[in-house]
């Protein structure tokens, strides 16, 4: 399998809500909700770097396309994890998704391997990472 990931979808109760949390909260890029003259269709698409996709969709939809029965959702399966380049900044992107609606789960702190970082929940409970890793160099 070649390292081909494009979309990430996460599932969420209230659309709306989610696409409010994302485009005016954290200021991700989007078109907004798309797809609603489908059955199951509505999404919403944010654009994060080099064309990976953030994809918001409803958990019911999610559901009925993969042919999975909808279970009680698990904050605890995994992380979304975003890099940024200072501490600085760490806090900036933590106070901004305070403000947005997200629950600070741990709040920005000096990581035991010499980074920086804190974690949030959004309004569906996924949970983020935002980090500061001195031993990786991002790119713009």
């Amino acid at each position: 399998m070649k390292p081909r990931i494009s979309v990430l979808t996460l599932g969420v109760d209230d659309l709306e809500r989610a696409l409010k949390f994302y485009r005016d909260g954290l200021g991700l890029p989007t078109q907004g909700i798309v797809g609603q003259e489908f059955e199951h269709g509505a999404v919403a698409f944010f654009d994060l770097q080099a064309g990976v996709k953030l994809a918001i969709w409803k958990r019911v939809d999610l559901a009925h396309e993969t042919k999975v029965s909808l279970s009680t959702p698990s904050s605890t399966e995994f992380t979304i994890g975003h890099n940024v380049g200072s501490k600085e900044e760490v806090d900036q992107i933590m106070e901004l998704a305070r403000k947005a609606g997200a629950v600070i789960t741990d709040p920005a702190h000096d990581a035991f391997w010499g980074g920086y970082s804190g974690h949030f929940q959004d309004p569906d409970g996924h949970l983020w990472e935002v980090v500061w890793n001195p031993a990786w160099e991002l790119e713009d």
